[in-house]
């Protein structure tokens, strides 16, 4: 008896309750215990490593983006000369206002637009029409995809240096072949419609080849079955490409167009080497052929005045964002009445 009674006072599964435990200091005060260094050190790698990841591409895009963008604001509301950077007077709103009336800027807009739109018009359409050809199983499909790519890989100075050759007025092939059909020399560079036609056949040649490999890699991503049941209804091949492959690269077309338009804005290494000389800066005797980023190159590093040249850089960012928000503006319209 008195062996059991000892047993069950060790211990044992009918002892009573067990005695107060040892309380850690950081629990009599009401505190959360202390973790190791191995989990909190986890706990930041886990937190932390995502804006670790991250932050080489917002550095770089502060230094060589961001910084840049601020700091030509600044100069834009001061009257700084090229030679003298360091000195800068104040101007506010003065250089925009001077804009505003300067017939040279609304000139080089309109050049800007109407070369836009003859030269992203036919090259998006030659492009999708490229791009349709080149999704079908054809012998060498790969040479040609290349050779599509390769206008995008010759150098802009290049580019344009053949084609002045080829658009020269007493000697160039375009008005050797124009003179079969009885047409006389055309003037191309001192002539308004035909530079900027000159122009834009340039940026279609150098551009048309890219978008119809992006194109080219939309039409692959629909799913095939859309096409076999499109067949099946007795859709045509027009009827497939119009109800079938053009809604399914819808959200391509609309990156090509906004990439094409940002391309037209800052329009500079065509025209300049189109003019051949002196008139390239100033886009012809007549300014017929200027764009924006010529007449920003004049104002800056031709006239040596900063400060205009800084106003006209915002003035071209500002009509990026304008166009941006007028087509979210359509597309929301669209969904709206759809």
């Amino acid at each position: 008896m008195a062996t059991s009674t000892s047993a069950s006072g060790l211990g044992g599964p009918q002892s009573g309750p067990a005695g107060p435990t040892k309380e850690s200091p950081d629990d009599r005060n009401g505190a959360r215990p202390r973790q190791p260094w191995g989990t909190l050190l986890h706990r930041f790698d886990i937190k932390a490593a995502p804006y670790a990841f991250v932050a080489p591409f917002f550095v770089v895009f502060g230094a060589f983006s961001l910084y840049p963008l601020l700091y030509t604001a600044w100069i834009s509301l001061h009257d700084v000369e090229l030679a003298t950077m360091d000195i800068m007077e104040w101007e506010g709103f003065g250089n925009y206002s001077q804009l505003w009336q300067d017939e040279r800027f609304w000139n080089a807009l309109a050049n800007t637009f109407t070369i836009g739109v003859i030269s992203t018009v036919p090259q998006l359409l030659m492009a999708l029409g490229l791009a349709h050809l080149l999704n079908y199983r054809l012998k060498g499909s790969a040479f040609f995809r290349v050779a599509a790519l390769t206008p995008y890989a010759t150098s802009i100075g290049a580019a344009a240096l053949v084609f002045t050759m080829l658009f020269e007025r007493d000697f160039g092939m375009i008005n050797w072949f124009l003179s079969l059909f009885g047409v006389d020399n055309v003037d191309w560079e001192n002539s308004k419609w035909p530079a900027q036609f000159a122009i834009s056949s340039i940026v279609i040649w150098r551009w048309t080849g890219y978008n119809a490999l992006l194109y080219l890699a939309a039409m692959q991503a629909i799913p095939q079955e859309r096409y076999e049941a499109a067949a099946i209804d007795g859709a045509s091949r027009w009827q497939q490409f119009t109800k079938v492959t053009i809604p399914g690269i819808r959200s391509t077309i609309v990156f090509t167009i906004v990439l094409s338009t940002i391309g037209a804005t800052q329009l500079f290494g065509e025209p300049l080497i189109f003019g051949q000389g002196p008139n390239g800066v100033s886009g012809g005797a007549d300014n017929q052929y200027q764009t924006l980023g010529l007449l920003l190159y004049e104002e800056g590093w031709k006239n040596y005045e900063m400060g205009r040249a800084a106003t006209v850089a915002w003035a071209m960012f500002l009509l990026l964002i304008l166009a941006f928000v007028l087509q979210r503006v359509v597309k929301r319209v669209k969904s709206r009445t759809s």
